[in-house]
């Protein structure tokens, strides 16, 4: 034997009848801090600030960077491998 039932009611409605809380006014509340936090940020996301976060010395950072490549990619290295 096979019972089936088909119930219409509002979401609103099942949840109050299974005893769930209404989580409605803390979703709004957290969505209001989160767009908040979002529009804060999105000012720091200038690529003006981006570049200064980045790489804040400018230049000289990315001479150092090139000198740390050379470092890594130079004739030592290679006499090392081959005297293994």
């Amino acid at each position: 034997m096979k019972i089936n039932f088909d119930i219409e009611c509002t979401p609103e409605e099942a949840r109050t009848f299974f005893g769930l809380p209404d989580v409605k006014p803390m979703q709004e509340n957290l969505m209001a801090e989160v767009e908040e936090r979002m529009k804060t940020n999105l000012a720091a996301m200038d690529p003006e600030t981006l570049v200064n976060t980045w790489m804040p010395v400018g230049v000289q950072g990315f001479e150092q960077l090139q000198k740390m490549f050379w470092a890594q990619m130079g004739p030592g290295k290679a006499d090392d491998k081959s005297k293994k």
